[in-house]
């Protein structure tokens, strides 16, 4: 695949991702080195999230575990949305906290549980 046709790809899926969200991030010239957002649209978005192997849910999820297990609260307030805005239910995000808490640590899954209770309010299910 061409990197224009993943570029397509990727820009499709970014918007997929944060839509609704107000302006989580800007891939715009400027906030970041072209090369790098080169890399997030094309590759990242537009390659790595665009495989067979495993569903966008699946990534997701496995996603949102990682940058909780990492304690990167920025990048929760973008990929929580994300998952909901896949179709991932908010139970599931609370179940993988829960369970990301065991092998983790409890401090990041407290951290997370902030995360989501901002940015996906239970009154909003």
């Amino acid at each position: 695949m061409s990197n224009e046709k993943k570029r397509e790809k990727g820009i499709e899926f970014f918007n997929k991702l944060v839509a609704g969200q107000d302006k989580p991030i800007s891939l715009t010239k400027g906030a970041m080195p072209e090369k790098f957002v080169d890399y997030t649209l094309e590759h990242l978005f537009g390659d790595v999230w665009q495989g067979e192997e495993l569903s966008l849910q699946q990534r997701s999820l496995i996603t949102c575990t990682i940058l909780v297990a990492l304690n990167r609260e920025a990048e929760q307030r973008i990929h929580f949305p994300g998952a909901k805005n896949l179709g991932l239910e908010r139970e599931q995000l609370e179940a993988m906290i829960t369970h990301a808490a065991h092998y983790a640590g409890w401090p990041v899954a407290a951290s997370a549980f902030r995360v989501l209770a901002e940015v996906w309010p239970v009154e909003e299910d």
